[in-house]
């Protein structure tokens, strides 16, 4: 697997451009990000834009990318309705209005997205930082990208947002500890490769501290 992170300004979530055909989240920064990508391939090569959650940060730059690489974008259903609102996605936190992207791709988890002819994306859905929060596993690579559920050293998503829940938390970051993991790719933070495993069981610890 063929992964590039991405930064397009320094308030972004962490962009992803795997197998250089598909987009994990897309930052708010939709020039930034198109200029980044044309650095790696011709956008128009984009197929999917997988959106780990609802939040601004994550797919401000969503609706124009879709447009200018013809892409296709996938969420959960359960974060359908924040999404586009300008509160539950937490937009009017950075003074933007939410974006009006209409995902054509709905996801319930349990989904394997294939990003090439030996690897796949598991979609896990793992609520608390949002009613839709889903992470991807690939098994070949042992790669986790996490979203905002669980970040480096431990640290886990804020549950104070609307459709946030600490106990909904706890129970999807089970879930990852049940998962083996190489290699961790954070929605915020810097990708990790070091005894990740371990990681997840700490960020398990904290979000029982925090309940």
């Amino acid at each position: 697997m063929n992964v590039e992170k991405i930064n397009a300004s320094p308030y972004d979530a962490n962009i992803y451009l795997i197998n250089k055909k598909i987009l994990i989240d897309t930052g708010m920064s939709p020039r930034s990000l198109y200029e980044e990508i044309e650095k790696h391939i011709d956008p128009k090569n984009i197929e999917l834009i997988i959106l780990t959650h609802c939040h601004y940060d994550h797919t401000g730059a969503a609706t124009e990318i879709e447009e200018k690489c013809g892409a296709k974008v996938a969420i959960h259903r359960d974060d359908m309705e924040l999404l586009n609102d300008n509160t539950g996605s937490v937009a009017s936190m950075f003074g933007h209005p939410a974006p009006t992207v209409i995902p054509s791709i709905i996801y319930e988890g349990g989904e394997h997205i294939p990003i090439s002819n030996t690897e796949n994306l598991e979609v896990i859905h793992t609520p608390g930082h949002t009613p839709g929060g889903i992470c991807l596993y690939e098994p070949v690579s042992k790669s986790l990208f996490s979203g905002d559920t669980v970040f480096p050293q431990g640290s886990i998503g804020r549950t104070d947002f609307i459709g946030g829940s600490s106990d909904e938390l706890t129970k999807s970051i089970e879930k990852l500890t049940q998962l083996d993991v190489n290699v961790l790719y954070p929605g915020h933070g810097i990708v990790t490769d070091d005894n990740v495993n371990a990681q997840i069981h700490m960020s398990l610890q904290m979000s029982a501290v925090m309940r």
